[in-house]
C-alpha cells in the first residue's frame, strides 16, 4: 500500500469515526460526559505544595491524556510544554535537551530528570521508554533550591503506576511502519490491605526509518527491553514506602547522519551503541507531629558501548569505541511543617557519589593516517617524508572520573491574605576530578626522497604513555523569591520571582584522541597545540532569572489558561563546540555572556459536545553579549540548537454510547511546530521552523481498546541535527510519515 493510500485511509477513518458518533450520539440522546480537567501546575508531594499553585511555569499530563498522545518517553513531550525542545536524533546516548534558550549537547544537562522521585545522574540515560506512566510533571525555569545540581533549566518528573492505587492488569501491543512494534505486560496486586507490588515488561523495537547506501542496511535498527519491580507499603497510617528495582537493555546499530555534500547515508564502518542500565530507588514518607519526613535514596549503574565510524564517510578514516562502567549512590532527606496557617517550612540535605571508569580509543585507519598526520608532517617537509608501518594507528585513552557533591536548603513560604511570599535558599558544593591514561605505541620510518628511488632514512619509534590527574571543587550559594498574589472569584494568580541557576562545571574526555595526535606531531617535531589542563575543563555556568506569570480559570473552569514571561541572564553558558585544529574531538567551552527573553502561554479548553481543545506556544530569544573564539566575534547571535519557536495544538472529539459494540469513540488530530534552529555560532545555517500533523481514531469497550495512529502525515521533510566533521557536514533527517495500530487492555480487579 502507498503512504498515499495510507494517508487517506487514515483520513477517511478518522472522517467515519467523527459521523459515527454524530449519528449514534443524535440517536441514543447520550450526553457527553465531561471531560476531565487536570490542573495546569502540579508537582511532587514531597517538595511540592498542595494548598496553592507555585509561582513557576509547569506543564501536566494525566494518565488519560499521556495514553491518548502514545507518550513513553520525554523526548515525545517536546513542543507540548511550550520551549521545552529534546530533539530525535544520534542513539539513546543523546538526550540534549532545551529549555529557554539553555541546553547542550554533551556533558551536564539545563534540566533534571525524576522517576517516582529518584533523581536520575546522567544524562546519558535520559532517553529510555517507560510504560504504565501515570503522571508527567515539565517545571520550566529553575529549579536549583529544591532539586539541586543540573536542573538551571527546569525539572521533569515522572510517576508511574502505583499498586495501591491500582489493581489490576494492563496489557499493550502495538505495531507500525518499519516493522516498529512495542509490547507491555503489567500485574499489580495487592498482597494485603497495606502491601502491594508491581511488576512490568516491556519491549520495543523497529528495523530503522533509513538505509546505508554503501550495502542498502537498514540504519537505526533497535531492540530494548526493560523490567520494573515497584512494591508499595503503608505500615502505619500517615506512612508509606515504596521501592522501584528496574533494568533495561537496548541495542541499537547505525547513526543516520546523512552527507549534506551526496545526499546520503555512507558510510563503511561498525556503528552501533548498547546500554544496560540498573536502577533501584526507595522514598519513605511519614508525619511526626506536625512533621512531614521524607527519605529518597538510590542506585544507578550503567554500563554501554558506543561504536562510530566517527567520519561517517566510505573511506577509512577513524574509528571510535567508548565503553563505560558507571555507577552512582544518591540520598535526599526532606522535613517540612508549619507554623500555624501561614507559615510553611520546608529544609533538606542532599548527596551524591559517583564513579564512571571508561576507555575510548581512537584507532586510524590507512586513509585517515595519509590525509590526518602524514600528509600535515610531510607538508612540512616533502623531502623526508614519514611513513607508518603498520597501516592502523591507536590512540589510546582510559579515565576514571569520580565526582561528589553535598547540599543543604530551605525554603519558607509565608501566606498574608491574597499575598504568597517564597523565599528559599541552597549551598551546594561538588567535586570533579578525572585521573586520565593517554598511550600510543607505533613505528614509523623516514624516507629519503633526494635519492632514486627514495631509501629509508630513519625508523622512529613513537611510544607515549601519559598519565595525569586533575580535580575541581565547585561551590555556590543560590537564592529564590517568589511572590504571588490570588485573583478574585476564583480566577487564579499572578506571581513574579527572581531566581539564581547553576550548572556545575567538570572535564570532558571527548578531546584526548587530539590531544594524543598532537602528541605524536610533537615526537616529529611538529608544534604541539593542546594543553590538558586547558582543553578538557570547563567552568560553571550561572543564571539570574527573571519571570512574571499568570495561572488563570475562566468561563467555570472550562478553560484553563498559563502564560509567563521571562527574562535569563547566563554567564559562562556551556557550549559544545568544535574548537580550531579539531580533528576527531568536541570540546565543552563557556561562552562570556548571553541573554534569553521569551514568552509562553498553553491553554486548555472543554467545548460542548465532547470537543475539547489544547494548545501551547513558547519564543525563545537566546542570542550571545559577550562571545568570542580568539578569531571571531559573536555577539548578537542567536545560540545554536535551542529553537526560537515551539508549537502545539491538538484537538480531540468524544462519544460515549448505550452500545453491545462499543462503549466510547474519540478522534485526536495534533499540530506540533519547531524552529527556527541555528546550527553554528555564526548563525549562517539553520532549520526553519516546520509543523508535523499526527492524527489518531480510537475505540473502547469494556476493558480493551483500540486505536489507529499517523504521524507526519504530510511527510514533512525536516532536520534533527547538523554538525561537521573534519571539515564535512553531516545532518540527521526527521522521521517521515508513519502509521501503526495499538491495543490496550486494562482490567481492574475489584
Amino acid at each position: 500500500m502507498t503512504a498515499f493510500r495510507l494517508k487517506t485511509t487514515l483520513a477517511i477513518a478518522a472522517s467515519t469515526a467523527i459521523s459515527i458518533c454524530d449519528a449514534t450520539a443524535s440517536t441514543t440522546g447520550e450526553v457527553a460526559d465531561t471531560l476531565m480537567r487536570l490542573p495546569p501546575v502540579s508537582v511532587t508531594a514531597i517538595k511540592g505544595e498542595t494548598s496553592r499553585k507555585p509561582a513557576l511555569a509547569a506543564t501536566t499530563l494525566g494518565r488519560a491524556e499521556i495514553e491518548r498522545l502514545n507518550i513513553v518517553n520525554i523526548k515525545q513531550v517536546s513542543e507540548i510544554a511550550p520551549n521545552f525542545y529534546m530533539p530525535q536524533y544520534g542513539s539513546r546516548m543523546t538526550s540534549s535537551v532545551y529549555v529557554r534558550g539553555l541546553g547542550t549537547r554533551i556533558d551536564q544537562p539545563v534540566v533534571g530528570l525524576n522517576i517516582d522521585n529518584v533523581p536520575i545522574i546522567n544524562k546519558d540515560n535520559f532517553d529510555f521508554d517507560l510504560s504504565d506512566i501515570n503522571r508527567i510533571e515539565i517545571l520550566r525555569g529553575p529549579q536549583n533550591i529544591l532539586y539541586g545540581r543540573n536542573t538551571m533549566g527546569g525539572l521533569i518528573n515522572i510517576h508511574t503506576i502505583s499498586p495501591l492505587g491500582f489493581e489490576g492488569v494492563r496489557l499493550i501491543a502495538e505495531y507500525g511502519s518499519h516493522n516498529s512494534y512495542k509490547a507491555s505486560a503489567g500485574i499489580y496486586k495487592r498482597i494485603s490491605y497495606p502491601l502491594g507490588m508491581a511488576v512490568n515488561l516491556y519491549a520495543t523495537g523497529t528495523d530503522g526509518f533509513y538505509r546505508n547506501s554503501i550495502n542498502n542496511s537498514k540504519v537505526g535498527r533497535e531492540r530494548l527491553w526493560s523490567a520494573r519491580w515497584k512494591t508499595a507499603w503503608r505500615p502505619a497510617p500517615g506512612w508509606i514506602a515504596e521501592n522501584t528495582a528496574t533494568v533495561s537493555h537496548s541495542l541499537q546499530n547505525g547513526y543516520p547522519y546523512q552527507s549534506v555534500a551526496s545526499g546520503r547515508i555512507a558510510y563503511n564502518d561498525t556503528c552501533f551503541y548498547k546500554r544496560l542500565t540498573v536502577t533501584d530507588g526507595i522514598t519513605a514518607h511519614g508525619s511526626i507531629g506536625k512533621v512531614d519526613f521524607s527519605a529518597i535514596g538510590s542506585f544507578q549503574y550503567i554500563n554501554d558501548n558506543m561504536t562510530l565510524d566517527q567520519d561517517f564517510l566510505p573511506l577509512d578514516y577513524f574509528t571510535l569505541t567508548q565503553k563505560r562502567h558507571e555507577w552512582a549512590f544518591t540520598l535526599d532527606l526532606v522535613a517540612k511543617g508549619e507554623a500555624g496557617k501561614k507559615y510553611k517550612w520546608l529544609a533538606g540535605a542532599f548527596g551524591f557519589i559517583k564513579r564512571t571508569d571508561m576507555s575510548a580509543p581512537v584507532t586510524f585507519h590507512d586513509y585517515g593516517l595519509t590525509q590526518l598526520i602524514e600528509n600535515n608532517a610531510n607538508a612540512i617537509n616533502p623531502y623526508y617524508p614519514i611513513r607508518w608501518d603498520d597501516r592502523t594507528l591507536l590512540l589510546g585513552s582510559d579515565f576514571i572520573m569520580p565526582s561528589k557533591g553535598m547540599s543543604i536548603y530551605h525554603r519558607s513560604t509565608l501566606e498574608l491574605n491574597r499575598f504568597k511570599f517564597d523565599l528559599g535558599l541552597r549551598l551546594d558544593v561538588e567535586q570533579a576530578a578525572i585521573r586520565y591514561h593517554s598511550h600510543s605505541s607505533s613505528t614509523a620510518t623516514i624516507w629519503n626522497n633526494n635519492v632514486t628511488p627514495p631509501q629509508p632514512f630513519q625508523i622512529r619509534h613513537i611510544n607515549i604513555d601519559d598519565h595525569g590527574s586533575l580535580h575541581k571543587t565547585f561551590s555556590q550559594i543560590l537564592p529564590k523569591l517568589s511572590v504571588s498574589y490570588s485573583l478574585p472569584s476564583s480566577l487564579g494568580d499572578v506571581y513574579a520571582s527572581v531566581t539564581k541557576g547553576y550548572k556545575s562545571g567538570g572535564y570532558n574526555t571527548q578531546m584526548f584522541s587530539d590531544v594524543l595526535q598532537q602528541r605524536i606531531m610533537g615526537k616529529l617535531g611538529l608544534v604541539e597545540r593542546y594543553s590538558v589542563d586547558e582543553i578538557i575543563s570547563y567552568d560553571p555556568e550561572k543564571t539570574w532569572n527573571y519571570e512574571v506569570g499568570a495561572h488563570l480559570q475562566m468561563f467555570d473552569g472550562r478553560l484553563v489558561l498559563d502564560a509567563a514571561l521571562f527574562w535569563i541572564e547566563c554567564r559562562n553558558q556551556q557550549l559544545t563546540m568544535f574548537p580550531e585544529g579539531s580533528i576527531t574531538g568536541r570540546v565543552m567551552a563557556n561562552a562570556g555572556r548571553s541573554r534569553s527573553r521569551g514568552a509562553e502561554i498553553s491553554a486548555k479548553l472543554e467545548l460542548p459536545k465532547g470537543f475539547s481543545l489544547q494548545a501551547s506556544y513558547g519564543h525563545t530569544d537566546a542570542r550571545f553579549t559577550d562571545f568570542t573564539d580568539g578569531r571571531r566575534n559573536f555577539n548578537g547571535n542567536h545560540v545554536p540548537y535551542a529553537p526560537l519557536n515551539t508549537m502545539f495544538v491538538g484537538t480531540s472529539y468524544t462519544r460515549h454510547f448505550h452500545s453491545s459494540i462499543i462503549d466510547r469513540l474519540s478522534a485526536d488530530i495534533n499540530l506540533r511546530g519547531v524552529g527556527r534552529i541555528y546550527w553554528d555560532e555564526e548563525n549562517t545555517l539553520n532549520q526553519p521552523f516546520y509543523m508535523l500533523l499526527d492524527a489518531s481514531v480510537r475505540a473502547d469497550r469494556g476493558s480493551l481498546s483500540a486505536e489507529l495512529w499517523a504521524n507526519n502525515i504530510t511527510g514533512k521533510q525536516y532536520s534533527t541535527f547538523y554538525f561537521v566533521s573534519i571539515g564535512n557536514a553531516f545532518l540527521q533527517r526527521g522521521n517521515g510519515f508513519t502509521i501503526g495500530a495499538t491495543l490496550r487492555y486494562s482490567l481492574t480487579i475489584n
